[in-house]
């Protein structure tokens, strides 16, 4: 997997696009971005299926629902899994990278996934039954102006605002929050984090430094998840895994994903271990 593009770059460049201009992604774009999924992998093994959906010769794309959420969007992207231990932290990572991807080309999307119609994309994107679906984005070029709804979602998730250093990044325990200046060579990468898009921009990754090793825990919101038969805020962690990952790699630090390093030290209520990262 070859990431050759600049990452605070398209960190910095990626937004929820929810309204699309009605301009045509080039050939060679499209090319490009099939080309790069074909390429993604994720640290934690599981297998994440692709499926496109080119809605300009149908007449009835509009239909497929997204409650008012996307306008103008022509064509999306989704993603399948099997459900199983880490698979959603893998699909969260694989997708991010792709949607990274498309934000260094200057394409627009917006991670869906509780705002779309699950059947009705299903059956378009002819997904296999006993597969998981849980997200989805449109792509495409945003339009000029932002609707009316797009605006008023932004600002009741406060789309623009992320949690401060002291609420998510730690040092051996949960009660010391860790400085920038105390990270070291780990800054770049944890701000990329900090970053990060998360369901409803809820932020649940907490991480602890301990010890050189870099572990990731997710800070559960009680009854968020309960209208899906899976933790939607475990894809959010493998968005933080890739952010992580991706920052670490051009910055030059080696390590590795490990999902059986818990260190056991005391856990705030409604936080959990999932992954570790290790250095070299």
């Amino acid at each position: 997997m070859d990431i050759s593009f600049n990452v605070e770059d398209a960190v910095r460049k990626r937004y929820s696009v929810r309204n699309y201009s009605q301009k045509e992604i080039e050939t060679e774009k499209r090319d490009k971005i099939e080309a790069f999924i074909r390429t993604l992998e994720n640290p934690f093994g599981n297998p994440i299926n692709f499926h496109y959906l080119d809605g300009s010769d149908m007449k009835d794309v509009e239909k497929l629902g997204t409650y008012g959420v996307i306008k103008g969007a022509r064509q999306y992207i989704g993603t399948t899994i099997r459900l199983e231990d880490m698979a959603l932290e893998a699909l969260g990572y694989e997708f991010e990278l792709m949607i990274l991807y498309l934000a260094h080309l200057g394409i627009g999307t917006c991670w869906l996934g509780g705002t779309f119609d699950r059947k009705g994309f299903a059956e378009a994107m002819e997904v296999a039954e006993g597969d998981l679906f849980p997200v989805i984005t449109p792509y495409g070029y945003a339009a000029e102006k932002k609707h009316i709804k797009e605006m008023a979602m932004r600002k009741v998730i406060k789309a623009d605002h992320r949690k401060p250093w002291k609420d998510m990044f730690f040092k051996g325990n949960f009660s010391t929050p860790l400085t920038q200046e105390e990270a070291g060579d780990l800054s770049f990468a944890l701000e990329m984090v900090r970053l990060g898009p998360s369901a409803s921009n809820k932020q649940p990754w907490r991480i602890v430094i301990l010890d050189g090793n870099v572990h990731f825990y997710e800070d559960r919101e009680p009854g968020y998840s309960d209208r899906f038969p899976y933790d939607i805020q475990r894809v959010d962690m493998g968005i933080a895994a890739a952010h992580f990952d991706l920052s670490v790699k051009e910055k030059g630090l080696k390590g590795k994903f490990d999902t059986k390093s818990d260190p056991g030290i005391d856990l705030p209520e409604n936080v959990e271990y999932v992954f570790t990262w290790i250095r070299d």
